[in-house]
C-alpha cells in the first residue's frame, strides 16, 4: 500500500514541498532529501546572493566585458535563455535583472526616467556573444540572472531525481512552480489550485494535473501602487518599465521551465499574450488587469 509522505522545506526564498508516495516511509524520505539537496545544489551554483556562485563568476566577466567557458549545465540554461530571447522578440531577457537595482518595490516610488535610460544600453542578450562553450559580453558593466528561470529548472531536475529513484507518484512543489512526478496512485490527478491575484488567501480557479508541470507569473508577487496604479516586479527589458495588462498567466507544459518561461513572456507581452498563448496550443489560464479570466484549461471552480 502506497502511502503519501509531505516533505515541506524553503529553498530560493519560496515555501516547497515535496508530496512522494512510497511503500516504505524512510525510503521516500530519503528520496526527498535527495530532492531537496538537488534543489539547493542549484541555488547554490545560480543565486545571485552567492560571491561563490557560478553566476557570480559570470558576472565578474561580464562586468569588464570578457569572456568565459562555461560548464555543461550552465550551457544548457544558456542555450535556453537564448531561444527565450528571440522566441519572445527580446522581452525575456536574463541581462534585465540590472533593472532591479533602480526599482525599489519597498519603497513606493517610481524610479527617475533618466536612471532607467542610463541603465538600458548595459541591457540586451544582443550584445552577449554565445558560442559554446564560450560566452562574451562585447559591453561593460552587465550582468546575467537566471531568476527567470532558476526556481522552475530546479522543480524539473528535483522530479528527474525523484523518478530516477524509483517513484512514480507525486509531484515537486517549488513556491508554486511545479513539477508532477505522477498521478496519485489510483490514476488520479493532482487537483492544484491557481493564487487569487487580488486575494493571496484564494484560489481563483483549481486544475487537473496527472503530468508534466504547471508554472505561474503574475504581479502580484512583488509590486507597489503609485497614485492608484500598480507597478509589479515583472520589467520589460526594452522599455525598463513593469508589464502592464495582464495580472496572471498560468501555463501547463511538459516541463516546469518552458511553464513558467511561456507564462513570463506572455505577462510581458501584455495584452497581447492572450493571442500569443492561444497559437501556442498548451493549456493555459490568464486574469487581466481588469479580472476577467479566460484560457483553454479544463479547470473547476475553487474549493
Amino acid at each position: 500500500m502506497l502511502q503519501l509522505g509531505s516533505f515541506p522545506f524553503s529553498a530560493m526564498a519560496s515555501a516547497c514541498t515535496a508530496h512522494l508516495y512510497g511503500d516504505n516511509p524512510t525510503e521516500v524520505e530519503a528520496i526527498a532529501e535527495s530532492a531537496m539537496n538537488e534543489v539547493a545544489r542549484i541555488e547554490r551554483r545560480y543565486s545571485r546572493y552567492r560571491s561563490d556562485s557560478v553566476l557570480a563568476e559570470i558576472n565578474d566577466v561580464a562586468q569588464r566585458a570578457g569572456s568565459i567557458e562555461v560548464d555543461d549545465e550552465t550551457a544548457k540554461l544558456l542555450d535556453f535563455a537564448f531561444a527565450c530571447y528571440k522566441r519572445s522578440d527580446g522581452l525575456f531577457d536574463i541581462t534585465s535583472g540590472l533593472l532591479r537595482r533602480i526599482w525599489d518595490f519597498k519603497s513606493g516610488r517610481l524610479p527617475d526616467r533618466r536612471a532607467i535610460n542610463d541603465l538600458l544600453p548595459r541591457i540586451g542578450l544582443a550584445k552577449v556573444s554565445w558560442e559554446r562553450p564560450r560566452l562574451a559580453f562585447s559591453v561593460t558593466d552587465m550582468e546575467l540572472d537566471f531568476g527567470g528561470i532558476g526556481k522552475e529548472y530546479a522543480a524539473d531536475q528535483a522530479a528527474a531525481v525523484c523518478t530516477a529513484l524509483g517513484i512514480r507518484h507525486g509531484l515537486i512543489d517549488l513556491g508554486g512552480d511545479i513539477a508532477v512526478i505522477g498521478p496519485h496512485p489510483n490514476l488520479a490527478p493532482w487537483n492544484i489550485g491557481i493564487r487569487h491575484p487580488r486575494d493571496p488567501e484564494a484560489s481563483i480557479i483549481s486544475v487537473q494535473v496527472n503530468h508534466g508541470a504547471l508554472a505561474s507569473s503574475g504581479d502580484y508577487e512583488r509590486y507597489m501602487m503609485v497614485d492608484g496604479q500598480r507597478y509589479c516586479h515583472i520589467l520589460n527589458p526594452i522599455t525598463g518599465w513593469p508589464c502592464h495588462g495582464l495580472s496572471a498567466v498560468s501555463v501547463m507544459a511538459d516541463q516546469c521551465i518552458v511553464a513558467g518561461t511561456i507564462s513570463t513572456i506572455a505577462m510581458l507581452k501584455g495584452r497581447d499574450g492572450v493571442r500569443w498563448l492561444s497559437s501556442l496550443g498548451l493549456k493555459h489560464y490568464f486574469v487581466d488587469e481588469n479580472g476577467v479570466g479566460g484560457g483553454n484549461m479544463l479547470v473547476s471552480a475553487p474549493h
